[in-house]
């Protein structure tokens, strides 16, 4: 008999890749997560990993079993689900990741909305970079969380997870002075027409960046490639209400979403770009029916606010 548990493991392994790490992301030793995999490998009775030294990587079958366990779980979190719905209705903890402008611009309301519908749940929520989602929602750190990708910075397919669109917001351009004279570029399409390039104008000015490693980094440096220029990044802030600031007090230029603009500084501009952030709503796979997360579900989305796309 094949142990869940451990097919947990084998299945962060071949995603993770080494033993550290998947030690790391669930709180076990490297020791402990070796005798457990040994141990599944006697349960198969075929090698599941070929060992190299100090490193390791799955055998063809390995490969196939880890296929085989991520069916296994989302079978799993569909029948947590169900047994969730033959309850009186949501009830216990559910721990949400959130990022931070969510965490201010509606998330506050979704939980009163949860606390008049559904008393007996108990939402916590944490802060938590998009990036780092994924591996929290699979090591059982998180029940649902808020992701979010933009122009430029696709997120990538999460094996072991679901997700659903929550809104669309615009990015913007903040600046502080007058703006230089803007570029003419051709627009796709427009022949020998020249169109306004609303990045390309500021090619030679410093810019506030989020740090590195980040989505909205990544996004900010691919635009500006994009419109043909490398940004020089002066400042690595990752709070737009700082951001904002720096850009008040003259320090650069930012690309900053919609939900990020609220009450800005005197004297900061902004404008509108043709770039978007897209948010949207991430659990583990089977788990989207389970009564507590499709509460919460249906919270964020009466909570968004108006002025944002669907």
């Amino acid at each position: 008999m094949l142990d869940v548990r451990r097919l947990r493991l084998l299945r962060e392994l071949a995603l993770r890749g080494t033993i550290a790490a998947v030690a790391d992301a669930l709180s076990f030793t490297p020791s402990a997560v070796s005798q457990q995999l040994s141990t599944l490998e006697r349960e198969a009775g075929v090698p599941l990993l070929e060992r190299t030294g100090r490193r390791v990587r799955l055998t063809p079958a390995g490969e196939r079993l880890a296929g085989h366990a991520e069916a296994v779980l989302d079978r799993l979190e569909q029948a947590r689900a169900e047994l969730a719905g033959a309850r009186h209705g949501p009830a216990g903890p559910l721990r949400i990741g959130t990022f931070p402008t969510a965490t201010r611009a509606f998330v506050p309301a979704a939980l009163r909305l949860l606390a008049q519908r559904h008393p007996e749940l108990e939402p916590m929520v944490s802060e938590i970079d998009p990036a780092g989602v994924a591996h929290a929602l699979r090591a059982g750190e998180l029940d649902l969380a808020l992701v979010h990708d933009y122009d430029f910075v696709p997120a990538p397919e999460e094996p072991g997870l679901g997700s659903e669109p929550l809104c669309t917001e615009w990015m913007y351009l903040a600046s502080c002075g007058p703006a230089p004279e803007p570029e003419r570029r051709s627009a796709p399409g427009s022949g020998d027409r020249p169109g306004p390039d609303p990045l390309g104008r500021w090619r030679t000015a410093p810019w506030i960046t989020a740090t590195p490693g980040t989505l909205c980094e990544a996004m900010t440096v691919r635009a500006c490639q994009a419109a043909g220029f490398g940004p020089r990044v002066r400042h690595r802030v990752d709070d737009f209400a700082t951001v904002l600031a720096l850009v008040a007090a003259g320090q650069g230029v930012a690309m900053v979403p919609q939900l990020g603009i609220a009450d800005p500084p005197p004297g900061v501009a902004l404008a509108r770009l043709p770039l978007r952030r897209r948010t949207r709503i991430a659990y583990r796979s089977g788990a989207g029916a389970h009564p507590a997360v499709a509460a919460v579900t249906t919270a964020l989305r009466e909570a968004v606010p108006p002025a944002l796309t669907h």
